[in-house]
């Protein structure tokens, strides 16, 4: 009877981590978010930052919390497995997300900064992030976090990679709970750099800097691999 509750204990742990494994892509470009973490940090240089980079940080996690909620309870009461497989709609909506995962990287390359280019003018919405309340910093986080839509298609594609895998409700939560905290990183890292100092200040100055030349490109590059490995497992899911 032990062995095989051992037997059960450790299939269960493969499992998720071979969950965690197939949304790891989708939460590190969640991660790499070049808009959430060029606005933390600028909004950790004004006189408010103290208060509010840790509240845009809470408006961040809350929101892709809550989407990717709604998309495993959605996988859920639907059945995001037959006999062991992916569902038929599931294959069909990674096929969908890695189609616009791969237009979106298209328009990213396009649109990325070529050298001996100007610095591109910041949104004007921006230039009021020194006036931010600490409920407007959190609201700020809640719509570029599960509300920015290259946030939600990733948040969606990897809530449904999770689903798609048949484990229990308990581990599909465990599991979404990493995919959040290291989507979460690129602006957390931030917040935590700025408690501990001026030299690390302005190493968000950097950051800040590097990021806006060189985003694009790595964003770009992340997408394509992440879609087409989308694309291939929704044809696998289909086919089998």
């Amino acid at each position: 009877m032990l062995q095989r509750r051992c037997k059960r204990r450790t299939e269960g742990w493969r499992e998720v981590g071979e969950a965690i494994g197939q949304m790891l892509p989708t939460a590190v470009a969640v991660m790499l978010n070049p808009t959430g973490i060029v606005v933390v940090i600028l909004i950790l240089v004004t006189g408010r930052g103290r208060v509010n980079g840790p509240w845009f940080l809470v408006g961040w996690l809350a929101s892709l919390a809550a989407v990717g909620t709604v998309m495993l309870l959605i996988a859920g009461g639907i059945d995001a497995t037959e006999h062991g497989a992916p569902a038929t709609w599931v294959s069909l909506l990674l096929l969908v997300l890695g189609v616009l995962l791969l237009l979106v990287a298209l328009k990213l390359w396009r649109d990325r900064p070529r050298e001996g280019d100007p610095p591109k003018a910041p949104p004007k919405w921006m230039s009021a992030l020194d006036r931010f309340t600490p409920l407007k910093a959190a609201g700020t986080g809640v719509l570029l976090g599960g509300l920015n839509p290259k946030n939600l298609l990733l948040i969606v594609a990897g809530a449904a990679v999770i689903a798609q895998t048949g484990i229990s409700t308990g581990q599909q939560i465990g599991a979404f709970v990493i995919f959040v905290v290291i989507a979460s990183l690129g602006i957390a890292i931030p917040v935590v750099l700025y408690f501990a100092g001026d030299r690390s200040r302005r190493m968000l100055d950097e950051l800040e800097d590097w990021m806006a030349r060189n985003s694009a490109v790595i964003i770009a590059v992340v997408l394509v691999i992440l879609g087409v490995k989308l694309i291939g497992d929704a044809i696998s899911g289909i086919s089998a």
